[in-house]
C-alpha cells in the first residue's frame, strides 16, 4: 500500500475560483475587504504563513496591513496596535500570528480584538458560537482540514455523511487555534472524535489513541511525532505541522509533523506538507476576510454563507 497524495493546492486553487467572485460581487456593491496581520517575534511557521497571505491578499485585491512587533514587544503595546486596527474602516479581518511572546497574555490579546474582524475565532463569543455550532467564522486551519477531507471524499465517491457516521477522527493536539477547533468540527460532523496530545507520547501511550483512528489529524508542532506504529492501515493521515529543519547543506526547510517516509507505504492517504493543508489554509483565511467584510451593517449579507 502507498498512500494517495491528498492535492492540498488542486483543492486550494478550486476554492479561490470561488473566493475571486466573492470579491468582485462584494466590490460591485462597494464592499471593501482587508486583512491585517499582526505579529510580534520570528516564528518560522508564523513568518512563512504572513508571507503567503500578503501575496495571496494582493492577487485578490485584497486590502493588507502588516503591523510586526518585537519579540520585546509588552503586552499594552499589542493591545494598542490591536485597538487601532479594530477602528480601522479599512480592514474587516485582524489575523493575530502565533506564538507570542511568552510574557504577553494571549488570552487578553484575544478578548481585545473585535469580533466582528475576528476572522480565527480566537475571541471567546466566536469561540463559542463556533462550540455551540452555529460559527460566525471557522478558525481556518480547522476549516481547511475537514475542507480537504470532504473534497477527499467526494472525489473517491465517499457519502460524507455516512462515511463520518461510521467513521473516528483522532486530533493529536490541543492548541486553540487547530486542535480544539477540529475537535468540533469533527464532532459537528457527528463523527466519533477523539482528542490527545504530546503527553501521549511521552508516556509511551501515543499508539494506543491513533492507531484506533479512521483520520488522523496531527497538529502537535512536533516534527516527525507521526510514524509508521502510529498508524493502522488504510488510515486518513492529515499533518498540519509547520516546523523548520536544517539539512545537511544549511537550508531551511519545511517539515511537518508526520515522518512521510515511514508513514506513506502504511497509510490509505496522506497530506503532504508542504502543498496539503497549508495552501488551503490561506484561501479560508482570505474567505473569512470577505465574509466579515459582508457582515458590515449595510452590506450585502446574502453573499457569503456560514461556512
Amino acid at each position: 500500500m502507498t498512500a494517495r497524495v491528498m492535492d492540498g493546492r488542486a483543492c486550494a486553487r478550486a476554492l479561490a475560483a470561488g473566493l475571486a467572485d466573492e470579491v468582485a460581487r462584494l466590490r460591485d456593491r462597494g464592499g471593501r475587504p482587508g486583512l491585517a496581520i499582526v505579529s510580534a517575534g520570528s516564528d518560522h511557521g508564523a513568518a512563512l504563513y504572513g508571507r503567503r497571505l500578503q501575496r495571496l491578499s494582493a492577487e485578490f485585491g485584497i486590502g493588507h496591513a502588516a503591523r510586526p512587533l518585537p519579540a520585546t514587544a509588552t503586552q499594552a503595546d499589542l493591545l494598542g496596535v490591536i485597538a487601532e486596527l479594530n477602528a480601522d474602516p479599512d480592514l474587516s479581518g485582524i489575523l493575530v500570528l502565533r506564538p507570542l511572546p511568552p510574557h504577553v497574555d494571549e488570552s487578553a490579546v484575544f478578548r481585545a480584538l473585535d469580533p466582528a474582524k475576528d476572522v480565527e475565532a480566537v475571541h471567546p463569543e466566536n469561540a463559542g458560537l463556533l462550540t455551540l455550532g452555529v460559527p460566525r467564522f471557522v478558525p481556518s486551519t480547522p476549516a481547511a482540514v475537514f475542507h480537504l477531507l470532504d473534497t477527499w471524499l467526494d472525489a473517491a465517491g465517499e457519502d460524507r455523511a455516512d462515511f463520518y457516521h461510521r467513521s473516528r477522527i483522532v486530533v493529536v493536539g490541543r492548541s486553540n487555534t487547530v486542535g480544539k477547533p477540529a475537535v468540533a468540527l469533527g464532532c459537528a460532523r457527528e463523527a466519533s472524535v477523539e482528542s490527545v496530545d504530546v503527553w501521549a507520547d511521552r508516556t509511551g501511550g501515543l499508539g494506543r489513541h491513533t492507531r484506533w483512528a479512521d483520520v488522523l489529524v496531527v497538529a502537535a508542532g512536533r516534527p516527525g511525532l507521526i510514524r509508521a506504529e502510529h498508524v493502522t492501515p488504510g488510515a486518513i493521515v492529515i499533518d498540519v505541522g509547520i516546523n523548520a529543519s536544517t539539512g545537511s547543506d544549511g537550508r531551511v526547510r519545511t517539515v511537518g509533523d508526520v515522518d512521510a517516509a515511514s508513514v506513506a507505504p502504511r497509510a490509505g492517504a496522506l497530506s503532504p506538507v508542504p502543498g496539503g493543508v497549508g495552501p488551503v489554509t490561506d484561501v479560508w483565511l482570505l474567505r473569512s476576510t470577505v465574509r466579515a467584510a459582508s457582515l458590515r451593517p449595510g452590506s450585502d449579507r446574502t453573499l457569503l454563507e456560514v461556512p
